[in-house]
C-alpha cells in the first residue's frame, strides 16, 4: 500500500484567493518511508504573501519570483502522488487549496475517499488533546526542535513519524518480513487501526514430538474414532 504524507504552505488562509506556494511530500510503502520525496516552491502570480502567513513559514514574495507556477508543476505533483492516499494534518485545509489550484486549471479534484486526515485520527485517538503537530511530536517523543518555522517538507517528515506511531506501525513491524521478495501488505481500517498479514514460513519448523509421542497421539485419535467421539467433536467445531 502506497501513501504520501504531504503538507502545503500558502499565501494566506482563503483558498478562493490565496495560493499554494510550497508543497512537500514523503512516500510511504506499507507504512515505511521509501526515501522518495517531493519538494516544490511555487510562484503564486500576483497574489502576495500575507504578513501573518509570512510570520509562520518565512517564505517571501522575493524568494518566489523565479519559481514555477502551479500550472508548471501540476503534472509533476500528480505523477508523484499517483494512486496513493493523500495524508495531511488538517487535510481539509490542504486539500481545499490543492483542489482550488486544480480547479483553476480545469482539472478534476482529488476525491475525499483518497484523503486521510491525521488531525481527525489524533482527535479520535487522543480526545483530550492537544493534537497539533508539535503536541503530537511531544506525545510520541519525536524530536521537532529544528522546527522553528513551518515548512512543507520538514512538516511532512515529522508527520510521517507521527502517523506511523498513531497506527502502531513500529510495533507491528516487528517480526514482519517478505514473501518471495514482496513486502507484506498491511491495510489501515478507517484510518485508525492496522491489520497485518501473517508471515508464512517458507520451510516449516521441524516437529519436536518424539516417535513415541506421535504413536500415542495416533492411538488416542483411533480410540476416539472407534467411540464416535472424534466425529462429534469435528461436527461441533
Amino acid at each position: 500500500m502506497r501513501e504520501i504524507i504531504f503538507d502545503t504552505e500558502t499565501t494566506g488562509l482563503d483558498n478562493r484567493a490565496d495560493r499554494v506556494i510550497e508543497i512537500g511530500g514523503i512516500e510511504l510503502f506499507n507504512h515505511f518511508p521509501t526515501g522518495k520525496t517531493l519538494h516544490l516552491y511555487i510562484n503564486p502570480g500576483d497574489r502576495k504573501v500575507h504578513p501573518d502567513a509570512l510570520a509562520v513559514h518565512g517564505i517571501t514574495d522575493e524568494f518566489l519570483k523565479d519559481k514555477p507556477s502551479f500550472a508548471d508543476v501540476a503534472d509533476e505533483i500528480l505523477a508523484f502522488f499517483g494512486e496513493a492516499k493523500w495524508i495531511a494534518h488538517n487535510a481539509t485545509f490542504d486539500m481545499g487549496f490543492v483542489n482550488a489550484e486544480f480547479a483553476r486549471l480545469g482539472r478534476p479534484p482529488i476525491l475525499p475517499d483518497t484523503v486521510i486526515d491525521t488531525l481527525a485520527m489524533a482527535r479520535r485517538k487522543h480526545p483530550m488533546g492537544p493534537n497539533s503537530l508539535d503536541a503530537l511530536c511531544r506525545r510520541y517523543g519525536i524530536d521537532n526542535s529544528h522546527r522553528t518555522k513551518h515548512g512543507a517538507l520538514l512538516d511532512s517528515e515529522l508527520l510521517a513519524e507521527v502517523y506511523i506511531e498513531m497506527i502502531g506501525g513500529r510495533q507491528t513491524a516487528l517480526g514482519l518480513g517478505s514473501i518471495n521478495g514482496s513486502a507484506l501488505s498491511r491495510q489501515v481500517d478507517d484510518a485508525d487501526e492496522i491489520v497485518a498479514d501473517i508471515l508464512v514460513r517458507p520451510t516449516p519448523l521441524a516437529s519436536r514430538l518424539s516417535e513415541a509421542e506421535l504413536e500415542d497421539h495416533a492411538a488416542l485419535i483411533a480410540k476416539l474414532g472407534e467411540k464416535g467421539i472424534w466425529s462429534k467433536y469435528r461436527a461441533a467445531n
